[in-house]
């Protein structure tokens, strides 16, 4: 039966309506199933670290140096949905970096197994540092698989966070807390002589006139001065945009965290001068480290301000 030209134009245009929505709807179908896949494959990868997971969870929970790694996960998740609409929507796949991530992952957790095997067995510490840097490996194969490259780029600084949920290895945390420790035992040497209390030092000791303290390793601020430099790094990437300005921020926490260091052994020698010995085994000597992070975090927040201040005045337009 012979159809006008109108019907035929009808049918035409449902045609390419129908065409359209068709290729409108299936970039995102295709979306779905690639963030779909992503989960799977993410919960399937945590079941296989389930048990070093736990073990992490536990020893960070325990643990005083380590507490803020339980905050890590979260803060990451945070920093992704504040960059949800900057995140790029086309997906891709990035099969070097895939490779080279996974590889390193899985060479990682078969070390540990070899370890394991010829009876090297590393310490807690080391041993939770391996196998959580083994799972960030393969997180991050993950998403070069799934969202490629161009995503990870711009999804670099919240994936990168997650590095801090690997504990710092035995020999690295030794070394930090020794510098720390002569470093802090120097500023609080010259503090000293500013306060015009007589004293007399032997390399860590000090000897004041009714009580003799020693600069130990718990005396070095390690944990507060670990949280102060990822606060420095998290602040950094959220209130400024110039770079030296970032390398200005961080850079700043090395000096800041012995100036607090070296004043927190003032205050408790003054301290037992001025009232008494026992204030060695007060509260602000056993646990006083809140306090004094607090007190680091005004200048720091002042220099912040200050950074953030220079950084709006560069991006403004200039008026002609």
């Amino acid at each position: 039966m012979p159809t006008s030209p109108n019907e035929a134009l009808a049918r035409d245009i449902i045609r390419a309506q129908t065409g359209n929505t068709f290729e409108s709807t299936a970039p995102t179908h295709r979306k779905r199933w690639r963030l779909w896949s992503a989960a799977c494959i993410a919960i399937v990868l945590v079941a296989a670290f389930a048990q070093p997971l736990l073990m992490l969870i536990r020893y960070a929970a325990g643990s005083q140096l380590y507490s803020y790694i339980l905050l890590v996960p979260f803060v990451s998740a945070y920093l992704l949905y504040l960059r949800r609409n900057q995140l790029p929507k086309n997906y891709g796949i990035d099969l070097p970096l895939t490779i080279v991530s996974l590889a390193a992952g899985l060479g990682l957790r078969v070390f540990v197994y070899w370890l394991h095997f010829v009876n090297r067995v590393p310490g807690d510490n080391d041993y939770l540092a391996l196998l959580t840097l083994s799972f960030f490996c393969c997180l991050a194969a993950v998403g070069f698989f799934f969202f490629g490259r161009g995503w990870m780029r711009a999804a670099a600084f919240p994936i990168g966070f997650l590095i801090f949920m690997v504990p710092m290895p035995d020999a690295m945390a030794d070394a930090l807390e020794t510098v720390s420790k002569y470093a802090s035992a120097e500023v609080a040497n010259f503090f000293f002589h500013l306060s015009g209390t007589p004293f007399l030092r032997s390399g860590l000791i000090f000897q004041l006139p009714n009580i003799t303290i020693e600069v130990a390793q718990q005396c070095s601020g390690i944990r507060s001065s670990w949280v102060l430099f990822m606060t420095s790094i998290l602040a950094a990437n959220l209130f400024l945009k110039t770079p030296w300005r970032r390398f200005v921020l961080v850079a700043l926490i090395i000096p800041l965290a012995i100036l607090r260091n070296g004043f927190r052994i003032l205050v408790i020698g003054l301290l037992c001068v001025n009232v008494g010995p026992q204030m060695i085994h007060s509260l602000i000597h056993r646990r006083g480290g809140p306090l004094f992070f607090t007190l680091s975090l005004i200048p720091f927040l002042v220099v912040l301000w200050w950074l953030h201040r220079g950084d709006v005045r560069t991006r403004q337009p200039k008026s002609v």
